[in-house]
């Protein structure tokens, strides 16, 4: 008897345990929905733009030695932070309420991830030798033409799933602002 009460304590305090280790439901919005800011720019002027005009970085640290970024790196950054999102939403456990806003998100990361790993290189490869401007805006027009109408329904779904999510649960979001990419 006193092996059974034990064996029924470790359970309730394992239970009590991993509950508290279950992501809460405002941290699921936040990895799933708020996190897909991030390719909110995605087949759009946004991301075009950013690549027109480079970022400056520092060399060996030095504030006053300043060079642009190659594109390739602004684009590597980019996919590094793509990857590292989409497995934090790979990592939540899908339960019924998170069902459908983690397959949207996902569905969204793995739409994107791939043209980023290929047409966004490549984009970044013409920038950075120097390509004629003809051929940049050609590929940033193939880019736009292939993936934005898809890019767009799936964020929308996205964007429809946070919104459901988020009202069942309480979570406060402003939805005022656009939250149509482009």
């Amino acid at each position: 008897m006193r092996t059974f009460f034990l064996y029924l304590l470790l359970i309730i305090a394992y239970c009590q345990f991993t509950s508290c280790h279950s992501p809460s439901a405002e941290k699921c919005f936040n990895v799933a929905i708020l996190n897909c800011n991030t390719i909110h720019d995605f087949a759009g002027r946004g991301l075009f733009r950013e690549m027109e005009s480079p970022s400056v970085k520092m060399v060996n640290g030095d504030v006053n030695n300043l060079v642009a970024m190659k594109r390739k790196e602004m684009v590597e950054a980019k996919i590094e932070t793509v990857a590292t999102n989409y497995n934090k939403v790979k990592q939540l456990k899908e339960m019924e309420d998170t069902k459908e806003m983690l397959r949207a998100s996902l569905a969204l990361y793995e739409y994107v991830l791939p043209v980023y790993k290929q047409e966004y290189m490549e984009l970044a490869r013409l920038y950075d030798e120097g390509a004629s401007e003809e051929s940049v805006t050609s590929y940033i027009e193939s880019i736009q033409d292939r993936y934005y109408s898809g890019f767009a329904g799936l964020y929308d779904q996205m964007v429809a799933a946070g919104k459901l999510y988020a009202g069942k649960h309480n979570i406060q979001v402003n939805w005022d602002v656009r939250t149509s990419p482009r």
